[in-house]
């Protein structure tokens, strides 16, 4: 009987440790997740507080559109209408040429506008989603490392225009904005980089086809935007 009980006792013993056991696993698992928990907070905390992340797939997608449609107004419109000169009057005068660059000007203007209030607006709906300020401390850096580079590639680009050198505009926007982009891209996601090394590239390549400069226009403003885009909008918004 005492040796009945004793294995009793040792066999309850035995249950009662690898129920401890099971419980201190359970609370070293749960621990580890909260720890892993907290770790994915902190990290969110902080790229929300050194970077912009609010960048939509879709403002890419919306501009890269504009972009192309600006493109094809260009070749098909105005350029059209300029090479229906030529072909009446047997040749071009200063006025023709004139009031290309102004139609020229005023569409890059027009896009421009339409590409950036597009993109603004989807930018401006994921903050509202994900609770995040437009205008704070990480994108006032991202505007200014941006606008920087481009007021500069304008200033130039308009210096050129003023003395007719009008084939080095397309490359010249298409360097002058992936340096933005570069610049630009400590202060929000990194992957804006890349695309910026894609518009210095197809800008350096634009310089050895200086007469095609509006499809590498199209190209860089439009068809690598849209890319980038959907790029963007599969990895970080498909699931939210």
């Amino acid at each position: 009987m005492l040796k009945y009980s004793l294995k009793k006792i040792c066999k309850l013993d035995k249950i009662l440790f690898t129920l401890y056991l099971k419980v201190l696993f359970m609370h070293a698992q749960n621990q580890h997740s909260d720890s892993l928990q907290d770790v994915k907070d902190i990290k969110r905390l902080m790229e929300r507080s050194s970077r912009f992340i609010s960048l939509s797939g879709l403002s890419g997608v919306s501009a890269g559109i504009c972009a192309v449609i600006g493109a094809a107004i260009a070749r098909f419109g105005i350029f059209g209408n300029y090479y229906s000169l030529y072909n009446v009057r047997g040749g071009f005068s200063d006025e023709d040429f004139s009031v290309l660059k102004i139609r020229l000007l005023l569409l890059s203007a027009g896009v421009f506008a339409a590409a950036f209030l597009t993109a603004f607006y989807f930018t401006w709906r994921k903050a509202g989603n994900q609770g995040i300020s437009l205008w704070n401390h990480t994108s006032r850096r991202l505007f200014w490392n941006m606008v920087i580079p481009l007021a500069a590639g304008a200033l130039f680009i308009l210096g050129m225009l003023q003395y007719d050198e009008w084939k080095f505009v397309a490359p010249a926007s298409l360097i002058f904005y992936g340096l933005a982009l570069v610049n630009a891209s400590k202060y929000t996601l990194t992957d804006i980089r890349y695309l910026g090394y894609c518009e210095i590239f197809l800008g350096i390549l634009n310089m050895q086809w200086l007469d095609h400069g509006l499809y590498f226009w199209a190209i860089g403003f439009g068809v690598l935007h849209i890319l980038y885009g959907i790029i963007m909008w599969w990895k970080y918004e498909r699931k939210s």
